[in-house]
């Protein structure tokens, strides 16, 4: 008997009845937890807006609604997001709490005298426990590399749960090592807000505007970006290669918080007090993060590639180059090497020539190199996008803060190299059909153009930029 449905239009396949559905059938989907989510959203939506409201401005306002916004669908897409955000909700409610005394009044010195602020939850410590969780977690990673499955057979054809997507208990445990990491540097990043406004009314800024502030964003931001790339491709080995990137920046971190004492919170300069700041500095952040990634899964496809390479000397230029992407620029500043760095460059030295060494091991545990071409690819793509978006953003900035969309300052000169770097190599992969080495190549090279324009003008030149000056 052939079963038809009542009504027209509609019939009894799912797959049809979910293609016809449209949105019905995407909110019909969605589970109790979705549901919850959505009310613990709109809920902090209420409060703030009406606490706060009328000191925000109403593109403020729509900066904030479009941004939980974003996090509601991010959050139906991948559960995980959902557990990100109330862990780091309850953790920053919590430490927030720990400030207000007995009157009432919230107090900064009681960062110091708390003892869960004190250890745990105000910002610093929270920042700080980041960056032990981050090198915890690279370590974890490159342990499961020597100690996992193969991850790909002798042809090269992937192996089903080989190489540790649950099977591989170091990479596992790195997985979640680096999801913690990501938890207590968004409380840091939030309690770091909260505390900018202790400090004075005038002061309170969204931490994105110094140097310290925007290498918490990138660790965080390229962590959780490669998160994603591990769920989506369901493996893990892969983060013993782009956690590297992230370490290498929790280093530099770590220098310029403890050393230079950048973590103090500075009154927010002229020129960064604009809602601008709030679109552009997390979408270029985006870019530097994907890029970042691409270049460490380029510098995987290289290793595996060469896995069974026996000469030496063909692989000195991936030990150069590799060596260079560890090496922090800050090393080359007049007044030599202090003792920090150089111990910094030794332990990069170090980590490269031992990935070198053990090339066929690590070979085998990577996936196959269709996977990671398809991962620098997709990483590339969704960088290029919002690096444009943040170069167009910063445009719109530059003509209301300075009078003009484009002024050839070395930072948006170097920005504008940093775009027609990958839009060419976005050229040549959609019209040329750019696979293998070559891309590998050049989207690792990459990174030194990003890092440059990232760092290096910072470093070496000054212009309208120069509030980043190390």
């Amino acid at each position: 008997m052939e079963l038809t449905s009542k009504h027209p239009g509609l019939d009894l396949d799912g797959a049809s009845l979910e293609r016809r559905s449209g949105p019905l059938g995407y909110l019909s989907r969605r589970s109790a937890y979705d549901w919850v989510f959505l009310a613990l959203i709109l809920g902090t939506d209420g409060y703030v807006l009406h606490r706060f409201g009328a000191a925000m401005g109403y593109w403020v306002q729509l900066i904030f609604l479009g941004a939980t916004t974003a996090l509601l669908l991010l959050g139906w897409g991948w559960s995980a997001l959902k557990n990100l955000a109330i862990a780091v909700g309850v953790l920053s409610l919590l430490g927030i709490s720990q400030y207000y005394g007995p009157g009432g009044v919230p107090v900064l010195a009681r960062g110091e005298q708390e003892f869960l602020l004190k250890f745990f939850l105000s910002s610093q410590t929270a920042i700080l426990w980041m960056a032990l969780l981050f090198f915890v977690s690279t370590a974890s990673y490159w342990v499961g590399m020597f100690t996992g499955g193969a991850a790909t057979a002798a042809d090269g054809t992937a192996l089903r749960d080989a190489g540790g997507w649950q099977s591989n208990f170091a990479q596992y445990f790195g997985s979640r090592l680096a999801w913690v990491g990501v938890t207590m540097a968004l409380t840091g990043t939030m309690m770091r807000w909260f505390e900018s406004y202790l400090v004075g009314p005038d002061v309170g800024h969204i931490p994105l505007s110094n140097l310290y502030e925007v290498f918490v964003l990138f660790s965080w931001l390229t962590t959780t970006l490669y998160l994603y790339m591990e769920h989506k491709y369901r493996t893990r080995s892969m983060g013993a290669f782009a956690m590297l990137v992230v370490s290498a920046a929790v280093g530099f971190l770590l220098w310029y918080s403890l050393v230079q004492g950048a973590y103090e919170i500075q009154p927010l300069v002229p020129a960064l007090q604009s809602w601008w700041m709030k679109l552009h500095v997390p979408a270029n952040f985006v870019g530097y993060g994907c890029f970042a990634i691409s270049a460490m899964i380029g510098f995987a496809y290289l290793v595996k590639l060469n896995g069974n390479e026996s000469s030496w000397w063909k692989l000195a230029p991936l030990w150069l180059l590799g060596f260079v992407m560890f090496f922090e620029p800050l090393v080359f500043r007049q007044g030599g090497i202090s003792e920090y760095w150089g111990v910094f460059a030794g332990i990069s030295a170090l980590a490269v020539a031992g990935i070198l060494y053990g090339r066929r091991r690590i070979a085998e545990r990577l996936p196959s190199l269709e996977v990671m071409d398809d991962v620098m690819y997709k990483s590339i793509a969704i960088g290029f996008t919002f690096f444009t978006i943040a170069t167009i953003l910063g445009a719109l900035w530059a003509a209301q803060a300075w009078g003009g969309y484009w002024s050839w300052d070395p930072k948006e000169t170097w920005a504008l190299i940093v775009w027609l770097n990958y839009a060419a190599w976005l050229h040549m992969r959609l019209m040329k059909g750019l696979r293998g080495q070559f891309a590998a190549w050049w989207s690792l090279t990459g990174l030194l153009v990003t890092t440059f324009a990232f760092l290096g003008v910072n470093m070496f030149l000054s212009g309208l930029h120069s509030y980043g000056k190390l």
